[in-house]
């Protein structure tokens, strides 16, 4: 977001700049003024959404365009299930656009507070082993290029390039509107609860191949793992949300509230952590519920962190996680945010994490007063030996010659970025070091 003083920082406050130039537009069009007069002027020029992706991926030195006005739906088709968002639109607003037409995403991730442009730019996922990243669902989208030429890119217009330009990390144009394959809204079973962590690890991809979205949490200084699984219903299924004031207790007080403080308190005193954390495992993630698919599969979290995570095979998912916890009890760390692990199956997008393979993912965090480096640099080794990807929005150290080894379709990207924008008026730093100048 941008500060008094014309400061834009990210929300993880990993990634700042002042840009030359700050723009709002309010249409694709605005966009398109934008980005002429931004050529016009020999500026660079880059969109920026929520900020909620922790790397430098949206960092603007010439004109940052800021969406937030550019929100809404633009046509929906309750038939077909396809609907298009301008690309600005924050997921958090679209189950509530697509109520009346009986529609919901087929799967989001667990926050939702980014733009929906944002979210497919850098991959965002969420977890079942039957379900893509949001990216997955995309089947046409719209971009301003450096030309300052709007290209419609579905099933009919540049059919050859949507693989290509679902994940386009912002490197080749701006993105104005995104169409997405809905799905018919559904209810979600929920039940969280804690298990043995060797228990679950015994059986990881079983258990993540028995539900229709699985995903767990370790508490470092634990022997728990936090599960959650979660059945498809017809959207007629009865509805049993948790009571509001256990959630708010849940979800408030003690997942937002008291760990705020536990995690300040936690850089003076790191002997804290490890108590807090085994009781944080006593006192949450047993509760069982049914709601919305968005309710239950999205939760707000308001304690700032930053975040590393890697996509693996999931067949390499045990080996790397036991290789995690036995680097924090060697190293003595005093972890106070829990490692996230989901899955997702695989894909066909060029970029994507998962493409061409079932994964899994790793995710660790760190509060964000805290120096990551040394965690997350430690724990990017283990994961690079055992087939890791890492997630483009957030914090990792590859180059664009360790990523081309990692990615069959990497050249071919490079390849379109060299024809939509050869100047490079959509590149920055991030962009310069994993995809080259």
């Amino acid at each position: 977001m941008t500060r008094p003083g014309g400061t834009w920082q990210n929300w993880g406050r990993s990634a700042s700049v002042r840009p030359v130039r700050v723009e709002r537009p309010r249409s694709p069009e605005g966009v398109q003024r934008a980005v002429l007069a931004a050529s016009s002027q020999g500026l660079p020029v880059k969109a920026v959404g929520a900020g909620h992706s922790f790397t430098g991926i949206a960092v603007a030195p010439g004109v940052l365009l800021e969406l937030d006005d550019l929100q809404g739906l633009v046509t929906a088709d309750a038939a077909t299930g396809r609907v298009t968002f301008l690309a600005g639109t924050r997921l958090h607003r679209i189950p509530a656009l697509l109520r009346p037409y009986g529609l919901a995403m087929e799967n989001l991730g667990d926050i939702d507070r980014q733009s929906i442009s944002g979210a497919i730019s850098t991959g965002t996922h969420g977890t079942g082993t039957g379900f893509g990243g949001i990216a997955a669902q995309v089947c046409g989208l719209t971009m301003v290029t450096a030309s300052g030429e709007f290209l419609r890119i579905d099933e009919t217009h540049n059919a050859e390039l949507l693989p290509g330009a679902v994940i386009g990390l912002g490197a080749l144009g701006i993105v104005v509107e995104v169409t997405v394959q809905c799905v018919p809204a559904f209810i979600l079973h929920a039940v969280d609860e804690p298990v043995p962590l060797d228990e679950v690890l015994a059986d990881a991809q079983g258990r993540a191949a028995a539900s229709d979205h699985f995903e767990f949490y370790w508490f470092p200084h634990t022997d728990v793992a936090l599960t959650k699984r979660q059945t498809r219903l017809p959207e007629s299924a009865p509805r049993k949300p948790l009571p509001p004031v256990g959630k708010w207790i849940d979800e408030t007080l003690l997942a937002n509230g008291v760990y705020r403080v536990v995690c300040a308190a936690s850089q003076a005193i790191p002997a804290i952590t490890p108590p807090f954390n085994r009781l944080a495992v006593r006192l949450t993630g047993d509760r069982e519920y049914t709601d919305r698919s968005h309710a239950v599969l999205t939760q707000r979290r308001t304690v700032r962190f930053r975040e590393m995570e890697y996509a693996i095979p999931a067949e390499n998912l045990v080996s790397a996680f036991r290789e995690l916890q036995q680097l924090i009890t060697t190293r003595r760390w005093r972890i106070e945010f829990p490692v996230e692990v989901r899955f997702t199956a695989a894909d066909d997008l060029w970029l994507s994490t998962a493409s061409g393979r079932r994964t899994a993912y790793i995710a660790v965090h760190r509060y964000w007063r805290v120096d990551p480096r040394e965690y997350f640099e430690a724990v990017e080794k283990i994961m690079l030996d055992h087939g890791g990807r890492p997630h483009w929005g957030k914090l990792h150290t590859l180059g664009a010659d360790q990523l081309r080894d990692r990615y069959p379709r990497f050249d071919d990207f490079v390849a379109l970025r060299d024809r939509l924008d050869p100047d490079r008026m959509f590149g920055n730093r991030y962009l310069e070091r994993v995809l080259g100048a």
